[in-house]
């Protein structure tokens, strides 16, 4: 054979090689500067360097593909491949996925990992039922408390104007006997200016994104929850995959998952110490408060488990009991 022709076969296999790379489309509804999202461009190319190319993710932030609320759903008809949802968004359909979403039952990076273990099996039962894999799951920076004048004890709170933005934080105004005061965040400098709001309860990076220093005052590091955003794909699609590129998807997800939490703590420490370098005070739990939270903890997590069902104890009996 001629050379020439040999050298023209091995350029066409080459070029059939590469169009019949599989392509995926992943929905986000977070912006592309969230250490969310920079973690999945970081995975899509994890993913395409260990498929020398035969996977290639596309990534599609701030809602551009679906909106956060449809991104679940949109993975699950296979209009996209794979998608990033916050995990509070499936309670209606999933309620077992609030439970990292229950106030004060956790209250550090390896609470939220311990807790995350426990209820990762009852979500990949979840997702399976409706075609969806579960690649791995990320939390924001805890919750934390934010007030006008230091805190002691619940009973600081009565009378308060608190923040609120769903169901949970109105209850929990409404049991430290504060007024809740409806405030999306992008007009909470518009009520602390106006005196309309007292204290808050969110995270490190919230706060300093807003700049809340100056009528805000006082910060404690209570990790009332850790939300999690949660990173799927369609079941039939991760089927047509090749076992290589299926394997190499899945240690893309793992690292990303470990790369994802070693983030978020980061991110929230220096967010805490931004907080300190605008002039608020970084306040310890007080001993009594802290016993509150605990007690308020263990009150939400029973109002829980007595709305979602047996499965729930499946997660917060051996958490509690083993903790």
């Amino acid at each position: 054979m001629k050379v020439w022709l040999i050298a023209a076969l091995v350029a066409a296999g080459a070029a059939h090689a590469q169009n019949t790379a599989t392509q995926w489309k992943l929905a986000t509804g977070y912006r592309a500067e969230s250490f969310h999202t920079q973690n999945l461009f970081q995975f899509a190319q994890d993913v395409e360097r260990a498929t020398a190319g035969q996977l290639k993710v596309e990534v599609h932030p701030n809602n551009t593909l679906f909106k956060l609320n449809d991104i679940r759903q949109a993975v699950q008809d296979g209009k996209a491949e794979a998608g990033e949802t916050i995990m509070s968004s499936l309670v209606k359909d999933i309620p077992i996925a609030g439970a990292d979403s229950v106030p004060f039952v956790v209250s550090s990076y390896g609470d939220a990992q311990r807790l995350w273990q426990l209820q990762r099996p009852l979500i990949e039962k979840h997702f399976a039922a409706r075609g969806l894999k579960v690649l791995y799951a990320v939390p924001w920076p805890p919750q934390g408390l934010f007030a006008n004048k230091p805190i002691r004890a619940t009973a600081d709170f009565a009378g308060t104007r608190m923040r609120t933005y769903n169901q949970t934080t109105i209850r929990i105004a409404e049991l430290m006997k504060a007024q809740p005061v409806d405030v999306p965040m992008v007009e909470v400098n518009k009520a602390l200016a106006e005196g309309r709001m007292d204290n808050m309860i969110t995270s490190a990076v919230t706060g300093v994104e807003n700049q809340v220093w100056g009528p805000i005052k006082y910060y404690y590091e209570i990790n009332a929850w850790f939300p999690k955003n949660i990173v799927f794909v369609n079941t039939k699609a991760l089927a047509g995959l090749s076992v290589a590129s299926r394997d190499a998807l899945l240690r893309a997800a793992a690292a990303a998952e470990a790369r994802g939490w070693a983030t978020s703590e980061a991110a929230a420490a220096s967010s805490v110490e931004e907080l300190r370098r605008n002039g608020m005070k970084i306040e310890r739990v007080p001993p009594e408060f802290g016993k509150e939270i605990k007690r308020l903890g263990e009150r939400f997590s029973l109002e829980w488990i007595r709305q979602v069902g047996p499965e729930a104890n499946e997660i917060f009996v051996p958490y509690f009991t083993q903790g």
